[in-house]
């Protein structure tokens, strides 16, 4: 890959990154904000702790890209960047711009969602 596009996918990461510490600090925010309400009615105390642990859920949702997208930048720092982990092959680049942190391949990670990781 070019120098210029490789700066360009690390600003895209980076920005993507810092959103996603955005969304996930909201979204814990607001999970506390529910465990912290008085609420007498057993169904709205059952609710509240549904949505809480949804939210939660969610959080670690996003801690997994999280991890995918820190995993992107070292690729990208090591060169390793755009390179399929399971075959070795150049990712195509329209995978890459659709999904930059992406570490396979479309057949590769077919087989993997197919068998299981």
């Amino acid at each position: 890959m070019k120098e210029q596009n490789l700066e360009t996918i690390k600003q895209k990461l980076l920005k993507a990154r810092r959103e996603l510490m955005d969304e996930v600090r909201n979204k814990y925010a607001a999970s506390r904000e529910i465990g912290e309400t008085n609420v007498p009615d057993l169904a709205d105390v059952s609710s509240n702790a549904y949505n809480r642990e949804m939210l939660l859920n969610l959080s670690e949702a996003h801690h997994q890209q999280m991890q995918d997208i820190d995993a992107a930048l070292a690729r990208l720092e090591s060169g390793e960047y755009g390179i399929c982990a399971g075959c070795g092959d150049e990712i195509p680049p329209r995978r890459m711009e659709v999904r930059p942190f992406s570490r396979y391949c479309i057949d590769c990670k077919t087989e993997i969602e197919k068998f299981g990781e």
